[in-house]
């Protein structure tokens, strides 16, 4: 089962967006093998899609964070939040039909309240020059605690809606 099959790629293009709009989180909707289902960027800050720019920056930064947590969320099938090696916070709710796993919906791409951007890390892994790091790593947006369990919840609540119309709809 795809996700697409539980509702349209509208509905999960719209939790992405609904998730930049309250929190401003990079929302996205990724499939079981961890592949994004959508085009929407949504950028929380400037730095993350100069590393997404860059292949290792994608690879060693982006992609390793997400495989790792996709695999915490398959396996718990709860919530993960996690910080990738570039210092940001990662949030993943599992999407579950009937014990499987279809995927995740999450965020990235903000600071938490006593976080910091790993510029040394980023220059490293990424190959960015360390002027350009040091610039875009200036105003990054944080995350209180307070507003990321909110975060969380609402990803939760925003994903069992979506279950739970399309086990409805299943049901007629």
């Amino acid at each position: 089962m795809e996700l697409t099959d539980i509702c349209p790629l509208e509905t999960w293009e719209a939790l992405e967006n609904n998730l930049f709009t309250r929190f401003n989180f990079q929302g996205s909707v990724f499939n079981p093998k961890g592949i994004r289902i959508s085009q929407v960027k949504n950028w929380s800050n400037d730095l993350c899609p100069a590393i997404k720019a860059t292949e290792n920056g994608q690879t060693y930064i982006c992609s390793a964070a997400h495989m790792n947590m996709n695999a915490m969320a398959k396996k718990s099938q709860a919530p993960v939040i996690e910080e990738c090696d570039a210092g940001f916070v990662k949030l993943l709710v599992p999407i579950i039909y009937k014990d499987e796993f279809l995927g995740v919906a999450g965020g990235c791409g903000l600071l938490t309240e006593d976080g910091d951007a790993d510029t040394f890390a980023i220059n490293k892994m990424a190959g960015i020059d360390e002027a350009t790091v040091e610039k875009l790593a200036q105003e990054l947006p944080v995350i209180t605690d307070e507003e990321l369990a909110a975060a969380s919840t609402y990803l939760q609540e925003q994903v069992s809606l979506i279950m739970d119309a399309y086990t409805k709809k299943e049901s007629l």
